[in-house]
């Protein structure tokens, strides 16, 4: 596995169950303690300085734009981890390590409100993870699927913005 584990927490540490849980699950899969990271995440940065190194970044429920990060930033979701019903880990690795064949794709799109979109779109090609409003008037929109292509099509025909797909696993 990797020989620098990663855990992003720009939460309070002390007396913090997920966190320990966090750790100890981290230390489990991989055989070392995770380097914590407490203040901004910089991925190209962590990528560009060690291609193999794995992050685990923490999304808790009700969490919102947490993925915006790693769009453009040459890394992708490989996996995810259940730590608790509140938390689960999102292990991110350079874009290099992509797996290609994963059953769970996590793509982004830039959605205007008045296209046809939510019409044509079905749970069976995708359904939605997370929305946020833009100041544009647009929505920044993470989904769930299966087939890429079914998605980019629908994505494309009702004239708005596919923005890559973050994740496999």
């Amino acid at each position: 596995m990797s020989k620098n584990p990663i855990l992003y927490w720009p939460y309070k540490t002390n007396g913090n169950a997920d966190y320990q849980l966090s750790r100890k699950v981290i230390n489990n899969e991989t055989g070392l303690m995770p380097e914590v990271i407490v203040e901004d995440l910089d991925l190209s940065a962590i990528f560009e300085k060690n291609k193999d190194a794995i992050v685990y970044y923490p999304v808790f429920c009700e969490s919102t734009g947490w993925w915006g990060e790693l769009l453009g930033a040459d890394a992708v979701i490989v996996d995810k981890m259940i730590i608790s019903p509140e938390c689960q880990l999102m292990v991110i690795a350079a874009q290099t390590h992509a797996k290609k064949d994963g059953v769970h794709q996590l793509l982004a799109a830039e959605i205007k409100p008045a296209s046809g979109f939510f019409k044509k779109m079905n749970s069976s090609i995708a359904t939605v993870t997370d929305m946020l409003a833009t100041d544009a008037g647009t929505i920044l929109a993470l989904f769930s699927g299966k087939n890429q292509n079914q998605f980019v099509n629908i994505i494309e025909s009702t004239g708005n913005s596919y923005l890559g797909c973050i994740g496999q696993y």
